[in-house]
């Protein structure tokens, strides 16, 4: 194989953007295919490849004999003295073989089949390995074709696909439009690398912003946490330790411009942006803008906050099904649970007369009140839910004092509780009793004019008779 041959494979290499190695192995391979259904043996024939001359040559190791048996493995004294006049039986030569001439266009034709099946599983390798390090990253391309919703994205050397669980929800596609998403995977398949987009992703948003907003691409801001619901809303929380930087004001730009570009490449989904704070009451305010909070309770051990907003302002607290709080809870790890300013001091009042004063427990004098309620028991309510060490630890309280007390509190509120479920539900019966009353004289009323104004039809009609006869 001549030079001719060596500019071949170094166009495909170039053209196929592959090693020129692999080229050179696949084609010896394919001409070792040839030599085993020739000869069935291949196990004494190597190859020589010379950069410099662009020389691939096949050698075939032969064993000197007196007479060949097998003149693919063997060669006689007297061919091997034309070669090497030193030539001796039994020496191992090294004879050059032009394949063409030896296996005719059919080793060829199986090298090129060959070549052309090892180009293709390198180029998909070259694939994978390149954007399997790209995962989480953005990407463009244009919309090749949509497949049963599924979006088939050009790339330049490969394609991607946008299923339609990854796709904004109303963005609509057409050939040739531009798309911008992140690799959210690329996986093997038969077919070659799949590699799968999203712009649904949480990621997707980050590194939105990552383009639009250089603090964030330097990481001088942070961004703490995002919440999002594709095509409607998200929530971003950002936070910077350099106390000279506005996050919030750094990734909104001048004149809303960096997070209107951010918006447009959204199709129009709101975007709120929050600064983040280790405070979770004040993150949590924070997230539930434009809604003020009027007060807020904090539940460490379930983790759940109650908000009061103004009574004008539930509605946009709550948001559009719901949507501003959940996200609100998403963004800031706690659940939180929303109600209005007035519904906020009924509860609070409610409690408030709920609580009995630890002094009208049985058995507690004015000394031991005095302890308990520097001890901050100042109720029945904690007295009945106080650990029993703790109690302990109060002064002249011994163990069995302290099972005591807190088995009669705890007998003495659920006795309470009953009172107050018992009087809740004479409340709501004799409301529903009213209503129901209110229902029926509502319902005899209606009658009564029905019946009313039967009789005035009937008037009407004899005096319009009588006018007839007269």
């Amino acid at each position: 194989m001549g030079f001719d041959t060596l500019e071949a494979m170094s166009l495909i290499a170039r053209d196929k953007n592959i090693d020129m190695d692999l080229v050179v192995e696949t084609v010896e391979a394919g001409l070792l295919a040839a030599a085993r259904k020739k000869y069935g043996y291949i196990d004494n024939l190597s190859f020589k490849f010379d950069h410099g001359e662009g020389e691939l040559t096949m050698i075939s190791l032969r064993t000197v004999v007196e007479k060949v048996v097998d003149r693919y493995t063997e060669i006689s004294l007297e061919e091997a003295l034309g070669l090497d006049p030193e030539a001796e039986i039994d020496d191992q030569m090294e004879i050059f073989i032009d394949p063409v001439e030896e296996f005719g266009r059919n080793a060829i034709a199986s090298a090129k089949q060959i070549l052309i099946q090892r180009i293709r599983e390198a180029e998909r390798d070259r694939i994978y390995d390149e954007y399997i390090i790209r995962v989480g990253q953005l990407t463009s391309g244009s919309v090749q074709q949509v497949d049963k919703g599924n979006v088939i994205v050009n790339l330049g050397r490969a394609e991607a696909i946008l299923p339609v669980r990854e796709q904004i929800s109303r963005e609509k596609y057409r050939q040739g439009d531009r798309v911008r998403a992140i690799i959210l995977d690329v996986q093997k398949s038969m077919r070659g690398p799949q590699i799968i987009l999203s712009r649904v992703s949480t990621d997707f948003i980050m590194r939105l912003f990552g383009l639009e907003v250089p603090e964030i691409f330097e990481k001088i801001i942070e961004v703490r946490a995002i919440a999002r619901e594709p095509g409607d809303r998200t929530k971003l929380a950002v936070y910077s330790a350099d106390e000279r930087i506005d996050p919030v004001g750094a990734c909104v730009g001048i004149k809303g411009v960096r997070v209107q570009s951010i918006v447009r490449e959204l199709n129009n989904e709101r975007i709120d942006i929050v600064a983040y704070t280790s405070s979770p009451e004040v993150f949590v305010t924070r997230s539930l803008a434009p809604a003020k909070v009027v007060n807020i309770d904090v539940s460490e051990d379930e983790r759940m906050m109650t908000v009061a907003v103004e009574d004008d302002k539930l509605s946009l607290a709550i948001g559009k099904q719901g949507q501003n709080a959940r996200l609100a809870s998403r963004l800031t790890g706690w659940k939180i649970n929303i109600m209005s300013e007035s519904d906020y001091n009924e509860m609070k009042r409610r409690e408030a007369e709920m609580m009995v004063p630890i002094g009208k427990l049985d058995g507690i004098g004015d000394v031991l009140e005095e302890r308990l309620v520097e001890a901050d028991l100042n109720t029945i309510q904690d007295l009945a839910d106080c650990p029993l060490d703790d109690l302990l630890e109060v002064e002249g309280i011994g163990g069995k004092t302290a099972e005591r007390l807190i088995a009669k509190a705890q007998d003495y509120m659920t006795e309470f509780l009953e009172n107050l479920r018992a009087e809740e539900e004479a409340r709501i019966a004799a409301e529903a009793a009213e209503a129901e009353e209110k229902a029926a004289k509502l319902a005899e009323e209606e009658a009564s004019e029905l019946e009313s104004g039967d009789n005035s039809d009937e008037s009407e009609e004899t005096d319009e008779a009588v006018g007839k006869d007269e």
